[in-house]
């Protein structure tokens, strides 16, 4: 469900699909969170061939027209503060997707899949 917003110039259409972007590029940035995981086959396809795929891990739920959730399926550092890392990527998802879209976050819920040592 794409979001829209008309003004007097017309309507902008915003797609999952650069929501999703976004949010990825902006769950990678924590400390903490090391992986996005895949949860369509598609990811894991595009995954196989090298290529960068941010909407991994991502899953847009439209809630109105112009409001969201989020679900975040991480993969986590071992030894950090789950608690800690989760708060801080809920914030700046939230954060980047509002000030980069002018698309109301409603809530940005994190469900961590993994948890992997760094060598």
């Amino acid at each position: 469900m794409a979001t829209e917003s008309v003004n007097d110039l017309g309507t902008i259409t915003i797609s999952d699909d650069l929501i999703a972007s976004i949010a990825g590029y902006a769950a990678i940035e924590n400390y903490g969170i090391v992986g996005m995981s895949a949860k369509k086959a598609t990811d894991s396809i595009i995954e196989l061939f090298g290529r960068d795929n941010l909407k991994k891990g991502v899953k847009i739920e439209g809630v109105s027209v112009n409001e969201v959730d989020i679900h975040l399926y991480v993969t986590l550092q071992y030894g950090v503060s789950l608690p800690a890392v989760a708060q801080n990527a809920k914030q700046n998802v939230k954060y980047r997707v509002e000030e980069m879209t002018g698309v109301s976050v409603r809530n940005v819920n994190i469900h961590v899949e993994n948890i992997r040592v760094q060598d």
